[in-house]
C-alpha cells in the first residue's frame, strides 16, 4: 500500500507583534491545520532576527512551508531568509499592519488564515532590494521613512495613529531635492518623499500605490511633492481611498531600479522598519523571487475605493474654494482635521 508523504510546515510565531496576545496560536494550529496533508512544528521567536535565522534553517532543510505569525517586521524577517528557494512563505497576519496579507487579500482572523494553509496554494511573486535589504511591500525615504519612525514609536497603534501623524508631522517637514535615475535618464525632483511600492499599501488600508501588483517585475515609484496646511487632509484621505495617484502633489511612474542621490545621509525603511544609510539609494526589483502560499479566492488587491471615504476625499478637495479666507484657515483646517478623524474612526 502506497503512502503519501506529508508536507512539513513550520511556523514561526513572534509573541510581541501586534497588539494582541499569541498564547491562543498553538491550540488554533492543533485544531485547524490538516494534519493529514501536514506535518508542524511551531518555534517562539526569542530576539530581534532570531525569525530569519529559523526561516534560514527551513529553507536549507527543504521544508514545504514556512509561516510568518507576527506582523509586518516578522514577515520581512522570514521572507527574506526564503528568497530563491523552494521554502514557501505562509502568513498568519496578526501585526498591527499587515500590509503584505492585505494585499494578498489573506484573512486577518488566525483560524480563517491558517485555513487558507490547508490549500497549499502556491504562487511566485516579486519583491525588491533597497540598498542590500530586502522588502516585500514597501520601501522608502524621506518623509516616508520619517513617518515609519513616527509609527514605531507611537503607543497607540492602528490607521487612526497613522492619518494622526500624517497631519501633525508633515507640515513640519522639510523637503528634499533628490536626484533620482532610471532607465529613462536622470531626473530632480523635491519631495516630501519617495516611496517604491511592489505590492499596493504600507498597511493599515493606507495605499500608497493602488494599482501596484507583484507580478508584473516593476515597482510603483511615488514622489510626493511639498505640500501645505490644506493639502494634508486630502492626502491623508487619499491614502485610504485608493485615489492618491489622482492627487496634484503626486508623481508616480515604474521602473526595474532605480538609483537615488540626496544630500546627506539619512533614513530610509524596508517594510516599515526605518534605518540609517547613506545619501546614495539603490532599489532593485527581483521578478519571481519568493513562493508565497496565497488565497485561492481572492486576487491581489486592486479593488475599487471605498465610496465613503472617496466622499470624504472629494469635501477636502473642495476646501481650496477657500484658499482666500487666510485670517481663518488654521481654525477652519484644524476643526475638519478632528471631523475627518471622528469619522474614520466609526468606520
Amino acid at each position: 500500500m502506497m503512502t503519501t508523504q506529508k508536507a512539513s510546515i513550520t511556523f514561526v510565531v513572534n509573541p510581541i507583534s501586534g497588539t494582541h496576545s499569541k498564547d491562543e496560536i498553538p491550540a488554533l494550529i492543533a485544531s485547524g491545520l490538516d494534519k493529514e496533508r501536514f506535518e508542524y512544528d511551531i518555534v517562539f521567536t526569542e530576539y530581534a532576527g532570531h525569525a530569519a535565522e529559523i526561516a534560514r534553517t527551513c529553507a536549507e532543510q527543504g521544508a514545504d512551508i514556512c509561516v510568518a505569525v507576527g506582523g509586518d517586521g516578522t514577515v520581512n524577517e522570514v521572507a527574506r531568509s526564503l528568497v530563491h528557494t523552494q521554502t514557501a512563505l505562509g502568513i498568519v497576519p496578526c501585526g498591527s499592519g499587515n500590509g503584505l496579507a492585505r494585499h494578498l487579500c489573506l484573512p486577518m482572523d488566525s483560524k480563517k488564515a491558517i485555513d487558507i494553509i490547508n490549500h497549499a496554494q502556491i504562487e511566485d511573486f516579486d519583491y525588491g532590494i533597497i540598498n542590500g535589504l530586502p522588502f516585500f511591500c514597501t520601501c522608502g525615504m524621506g518623509f516616508d521613512a520619517f513617518i515609519s519612525l513616527k509609527f514605531a514609536e507611537a503607543g497607540k497603534r492602528g490607521p487612526i495613529t497613522y492619518v494622526e501623524n500624517v497631519l501633525k508631522e508633515g507640515l513640519k517637514y522639510k523637503p528634499e531635492t533628490y536626484l533620482v535615475e532610471d532607465e529613462t535618464g536622470t531626473h530632480r525632483y523635491k519631495a516630501f518623499l519617495i516611496a517604491c511600492a511592489n505590492a499596493a499599501q504600507y498597511g493599515n488600508n493606507a495605499y500608497i500605490a493602488p494599482g501596484a501588483s507583484m507580478k508584473d517585475g516593476v515597482m510603483d515609484v511615488i514622489i510626493m511633492e511639498p505640500f501645505d496646511v490644506l493639502d494634508a487632509p486630502t492626502i491623508a484621505l487619499d491614502l485610504f481611498s485608493k485615489t492618491l495617484t489622482q492627487n496634484s502633489k503626486i508623481k508616480t511612474f515604474r521602473a526595474k531600479s532605480i538609483h537615488v542621490h540626496r544630500s546627506e545621509p539619512g533614513a530610509i525603511h524596508y517594510d516599515g522598519d526605518p534605518i540609517m544609510t547613506d545619501a546614495d539609494i539603490d532599489v532593485v526589483m527581483q521578478p519571481s523571487g519568493i513562493r508565497i502560499v496565497v488565497n485561492p479566492d481572492a486576487i491581489e488587491d486592486n479593488s475599487q475605493p471605498n465610496p465613503m471615504l472617496n466622499a470624504f476625499s472629494d469635501f477636502f478637495n473642495n476646501i481650496n474654494n477657500v484658499r482666500e479666507d487666510i485670517a481663518r484657515r488654521h481654525r477652519r483646517i484644524q476643526a475638519l482635521n478632528k471631523l475627518m478623524l471622528k469619522k474614520l474612526s466609526k468606520l
